[in-house]
This record gives structure tokens, C-alpha cells and sequence, in this order.
């Protein structure tokens, strides 16, 4: 969720605190400053802006990669004020679905769908705050398309976040609702209609919102966005305590920490990346160990930067020319004088730039 920090919001905050002195988040310029050195790289491509004008829209990105033609792999975007967008990866739309006020958006392949496997993309519906809902639908390959399956109860409270897992026993959903509440709900797509069980519930204390889970370990990663990143069992039998990663200290995370993404590489290693939406930067730290390993900023050149980042994906693998290793996609918040959309990076360029063993 970004924040804005206007002279307008904050008089009317100081109007509702009844007069009471409200500080002033401080200025981009002395975030940057005060944050820890970020290293810098450049999008190789951008979506088309989505089709909400003058708000707060674009919000998290899926990546479908195409095992026998990567070049034609897909992205799935979420409009939080109007529904999903599926683009190839040259950036230009493909297909878009009115699915109202979906915010969160994951996917995984070969999912049991109507009888068949396929690609199954899961978002939170936050269509009615008071009672979250995850909206299922499933993604065409072929043509790019995509359909609803059906809408499944996620608890109580406003749908924000979403993340899959593939576990042995079955396919999840953890939806982290707004208040930090993180429910894991066990998904049937199989039949005619969708169906859905909260089998395990845990708790953050504030509001959160980013999540990824590491399909390998069995590892769910959370961003508390004025706290830090956590990590939690995916297990649906599994402890329901969390463990720290990393502080939201205004040094390698400067809150709000938003997007989560996992690179994995090999069994049990690979890095895990934040958003740190409040000096437009993107944190590594490293999966065996929970480490810091750096920072880094997608800046202008041929192509925009990103700034304010909500949602974050990183895929590794062969995507074709363009993305030979891997690639990062990063909301942007500012799209010069277009609506939003999302920025596409190559993992190659992040690794270099971070001078990380390749």
C-alpha cells in the first residue's frame, strides 16, 4: 500500500487527531540518505499501463514461464480497483478480466482444474472488506486467456495478500488479511466449483501484506510492512510462530516493507527479495541463513525506474532473449504521466550489479 505524503493528508490527519501534532514522514531525499547503499539497474521492458487513470492501481504481478517456448511466457497483473491483466512479455496486454477489487495475485501450474491440470491463479478479493475471499481462475496458455472458476471464503476481515504453495498433500493459499492475520486455506479446484478450507490460522501484529512461499522448504515468507520480513512453517501441520528476518530500521528495509520473492537456487539456498517501498528500493537477503546480501534500485533509462513498489515476482529460468536467466517484475507507483503498471528486469542484471555468484 503506498503512502503519500502531502500537505493536504497531513493537515487533514492533524484535523481528525484533533489538532494533535502528527510527524511528518520524512522527505524522499533523507530516507535515501539515511538507508543503506543501493546499487542501480535498468528495466529491459514495461507493461502496458493498466486501465485505471490517477490512482493507486497496479499492484502485484504473477509469472506463467513456457517450459518449451519462454519467449512466450506470461504475466498476470492485478488492477486493485478493476480486475486481472494478462500480458506477454513484451509488455502489451493479452487479455483482461473485470474481477472487481482483486489486490494479490499468484499462480501455479499443473493444478488439478475441472478434471484436467492447468494453471490455476489464485487473488484476494477484497469486494467486501468484512469478509476476505479468494477468487480462483484459470489461465490459457494457448491463448492467453483467462476465465473464473468460482469465488472460496478466506475468514474474516479485508483480503490484502497472496501467496500459493504446492505441498505434497495438497495445493494452499495463505491470505494475509489487513490486520496481519495470515490464514491458510486448503484448495480443491477439481470439481465444478472451487472449494476451500482455512486448516491453519497465524498472526502478525500490524497490518501486512506481501507473502511468498518457497515450494522447496516449505517456507512462507511475510512482510509486517512497518515491522520487517518474517518467515513462517508452510506446513499445514507445522509450528504457527514466526521468526524475524529482518527489521524494518530504515536502513536495508525503509518501511513500508511490501513485495516479497524468492529466488531459489539449488535444494535449499537462493535469496529472498523485499520491497522497500519507502526509498524505492529492493532488498536480498540469503535463504540459508537469513543474511543480508544488498540492495538495489530500478532507475531510468531506455525504459522508466520504479518507485513506491507494492507487489514484486521473480521467476529464474530461461525467458527468452531478453530474460536469459531470469526475470524480476516490479510495480511502479509513478509511471511518469501514465497510469500505473509494472516494470520488467532481468535477473542477469540484478546478479551483476550485486556481484553475486553466477
Amino acid at each position: 500500500m503506498m503512502k503519500f505524503s502531502t500537505i493536504a493528508g497531513l493537515g487533514a490527519a492533524m484535523i481528525l487527531a484533533g489538532c494533535a501534532t502528527v510527524p511528518a514522514e520524512p522527505p524522499l531525499a533523507q530516507r535515501i540518505a539515511n538507508a543503506t547503499p543501493a546499487v542501480t539497474v535498468t528495466a529491459r521492458g514495461e507493461t502496458t499501463p493498466v486501465g485505471t487513470p490517477n490512482a493507486d492501481a497496479a499492484d502485484d504481478p504473477a509469472i506463467w514461464r513456457n517450459a518449451a517456448n519462454p519467449a512466450q511466457s506470461l504475466i498476470v497483473g492485478t488492477d486493485k480497483k478493476a480486475g486481472l491483466y494478462v500480458y506477454g512479455l513484451d509488455g502489451k496486454t493479452r487479455d483482461f478480466l473485470d474481477a472487481g477489487r482483486v489486490n494479490n495475485v499468484d499462480l501455479r501450474d499443473g493444478v488439478s482444474i475441472n478434471g484436467s491440470n492447468g494453471i490455476l491463479v489464485v487473488a484476494s478479493d477484497r469486494n467486501d472488506v468484512l469478509n476476505a475471499k479468494l477468487a480462483l481462475f484459470r489461465l490459457d496458455p494457448a491463448t492467453a486467456k483467462i476465465s473464473a472458476l468460482g469465488k472460496v471464503d478466506a475468514g474474516k476481515g479485508e483480503a490484502y495478500g497472496i501467496c500459493m504453495y504446492n505441498a505434497p498433500e495438497a495445493t494452499y493459499a495463505f491470505i494475509v488479511l489487513k490486520d496481519g492475520t495470515v490464514n491458510q486455506v486448503a484448495l480443491d479446484a477439481s470439481g465444478a466449483t472451487p472449494t476451500g478450507k482455512i486448516v491453519r490460522t497465524m498472526k502478525l501484529g500490524t497490518q501486512s501484506e506481501g507473502c511468498a512461499v518457497d515450494d522447496r522448504t516449505g517456507i512462507l515468507y511475510v512482510a509486517e510492512e512497518d515491522v520487517g520480513l518474517w518467515r513462517f512453517d508452510a506446513r499445514a501441520t507445522g509450528a504457527t510462530t514466526p521468526t524475524k528476518i529482518a527489521a524494518a530500521d530504515g536502513k536495508n528495509i525503509v518501511m513500508d516493507a511490501e513485495g516479497v520473492a524468492i529466488a531459489p537456487m539449488g535444494e535449499k539456498d537462493g535469496y529472498v527479495l523485499v520491497s522497500s517501498q519507502g526509498d524505492n528500493a529492493y532488498v536480498v537477503y540469503r535463504i540459508s541463513d537469513d543474511s543480508y546480501v544488498g540492495r538495489f534500485r530500478v532507475v531510468d533509462g531506455a525504459i522508466g525506474g520504479s518507485e513506491e513498489t507494492d507487489g514484486i515476482e521473480l521467476m529464474l529460468g530461461d525467458f527468452g532473449p531478453a530474460y536469459p536467466g531470469g526475470l524480476f517484475i516490479a510495480q511502479d507507483g509513478h509511471n511518469a504521466a501514465a497510469a500505473q503498471n509494472f516494470k520488467l528486469v532481468a535477473w542477469e542484471d540484478i546478479v551483476k550489479a550485486l556481484g553475486l555468484p553466477q
